[in-house]
């Protein structure tokens, strides 16, 4: 076992006995695997593309696939089998679409002629064999840049798939993501060439997130701000945890009427705000923070447990009867919901389940300051920079995690002078979201603008700002402090990077797939940093 695309990957060097986040050596040997078959499936889309044949089918195919290699989404080894068969199936039956339309169908690449082998164990043999990562470049530094697009392709497939899910496509993503893990199959790049393959990959993710944003708001709503209780009232529960709004819809229709509370759990907390979601009488509030906290949490829960899409650690056994997934997430053992996203099963386990025995408040945190909210109120925010009510903005969000260190942003958070805001998304902001900081003219100093999915969101306030004041985005009194876990970050920061943001604050530790030299290129092209060993040195280094 080799992997180390996640930030607490053990020694900071990568995990090779058992995964930190729990993924088993059989697990990661064949995500590895599905990987490099996907590798091949797309050398023959991409060839395809050239006489006109494109196909759905392997275009939805490709981002599920490679967004079930993310960190945190499928343990279950079976279900990498049926990926693995399937992605030849593909890759077989597009072969003959292509030669059918004069395309070339011959391949030097091993990738292109891969068979699975018949049996599970067999299969994780050839990942381990194949050795995936090490095997990418035999320099370092071009081995370190590839690394960085095969995470950022997952997240970008991760954001891709999110937005397929509510109706939004742009063949260029499908098309950049088969080209690209196409490319990976060669060796004799230059640093410079591979350098512009991982900044596209940032490009292109700007644009699934944008179509993502599309299909959130166009479906349900800009959000609005909203106070979403953090306390439980008597009765049946369901948690629902993830990210996809989809399927938190259908659930919500699912228990209409049947004496049933729906809570959210970490990256659910924002779609309170969404107008379409928060109709619902029994759409209750938030239990929990993030997915770290998830093993001392859940079995206090009394009722359901759904987790959609990723986020998700090994229940215990204590209640495994209770958890249930859908969409890409899978454990050995849980019940999965099918495509069918019928929820009678969870619905079942809820009524089963005692509930809570009584109404508790909690207090409340405000959620839905996404970029159609703030943006409504950006005069206030102008005339207060002018009038210096306002000094400085903070961008403090990303990713969460389990590994020591992570205190440091809820002391920052704490420290950061009464005349700044701070922007937050993504589950990093759990280590502070319900700090009661205030307001500055009436607007409140902790804005949460979202999901890790709603990062565009974020981009979008800077970018309008930045066109407020007649200047780059650079020239804000903005700083961004971010927190990192998985390859979403991942390929959030490479979005970053493609729009040219500088002087960004990375923690808590640096990702250890970033060999030396290509971390010098990061420092020298985008002033990318690490924290300081104190919020104090960086705020110091930041206001003067």
């Amino acid at each position: 076992m080799f992997c180390n695309q996640c930030e607490q990957t053990a020694k900071g060097i990568a995990c090779t006995k058992i995964g930190v986040c729990g993924k088993s050596d059989e697990v990661a040997a064949l995500q590895d695997l599905l990987t490099y078959a996907v590798q091949g499936l797309s050398l023959v889309a991409t060839e395809g593309r050239k006489v006109g044949v494109i196909d759905a089918a392997v275009n939805q195919f490709t981002v599920q696939a490679v967004f079930a290699c993310l960190t945190n989404v499928d343990f279950d080894p079976r279900r990498f089998q049926n990926w693995l068969n399937r992605t030849v199936e593909l890759r077989e039956a597009l072969k003959g679409k292509v030669k059918a339309a004069g395309g070339n169908v011959e391949f030097t690449a091993p990738a292109a002629s891969f068979m699975p082998a018949p049996a599970l164990d067999g299969l994780v043999s050839q990942g381990q064999r194949l050795d995936f990562m090490n095997s990418l470049d035999t320099n370092e530094d071009l081995r370190s840049l590839k690394q960085i697009t095969v995470y950022g392709l997952r997240g970008l497939a991760a954001y891709a798939d999110h937005a397929a899910i509510l109706g939004k496509e742009d063949d260029s993503i499908y098309a950049y993501i088969h080209e690209t893990m196409a490319e990976l199959t060669k060796s004799g790049q230059s640093l410079e060439q591979l350098v512009g393959m991982t900044l596209k990959c940032g490009e292109v993710n700007l644009k699934a997130m944008e179509l993502l944003d599309a299909g959130n708001t166009g479906t349900y709503g800009h959000p609005v701000p909203t106070a979403v209780p953090l306390g439980v009232k008597a009765g049946k529960a369901i948690l629902i945890s993830g990210h996809d709004l989809r399927d938190l819809e259908l659930l919500l229709k699912q228990t209409e009427g049947k004496g049933i509370n729906i809570y959210t759990h970490g990256e659910m907390l924002p779609t309170h705000g969404y107008p379409e979601l928060k109709k619902y009488s029994h759409f209750f509030g938030h239990f929990g923070t993030a997915w770290q906290n998830q093993a001392k949490e859940f079995p206090q829960f009394p009722g359901a447990i759904l987790f959609t899409t990723n986020c998700i650690q090994k229940p215990a056994d204590s209640y495994k009867a209770n958890v249930f997934t859908t969409g890409l997430v899978g454990w050995p053992d849980l019940i999965h919901i099918g495509d069918d996203k019928d929820f009678a099963p969870v619905i079942k386990r809820a009524l089963e389940l005692p509930g809570f025995a009584a109404d508790e408040d909690k207090g409340s945190v405000l959620t839905g300051f996404a970029r159609n909210t703030v943006l409504g109120v950006a005069d206030k925010v102008i005339d207060a920079v002018k009038s210096k009510a306002i000094r400085h903005f903070f961008l403090v969000g990303g990713c969460d995690g389990a590994k020591p260190g992570r205190n440091y942003y809820t002391e920052f958070v704490e420290k950061v002078p009464a005349d700044c805001m701070i922007l937050t998304l993504a589950c990093g902001k759990f280590r502070f979201f319900d700090k009661k900081l205030g307001d500055i003219g009436g607007i409140p100093r902790l804005l949460d603008v979202g999901q890790c999915n709603d990062a565009y969101s974020a981009i979008q306030i800077a970018v309008a700002l930045a066109g407020a004041f007649n200047c780059g985005v650079n020239d804000l009194p903005l700083s961004m402090v971010l927190s990192w876990y998985e390859q979403k970050a991942v390929v959030i920061l490479l979005t970053l990077f493609s729009l040219g943001i500088k002087d960004i604050r990375l923690g808590p530790s640096l990702p250890a797939f970033i060999s030396p030299n290509v971390l010098n290129v990061l420092v020298e092209n985008f002033a990318c940093k690490p924290i300081a060993a104190t919020p104090e040195e960086d705020l110091k280094a930041i206001l003067g």
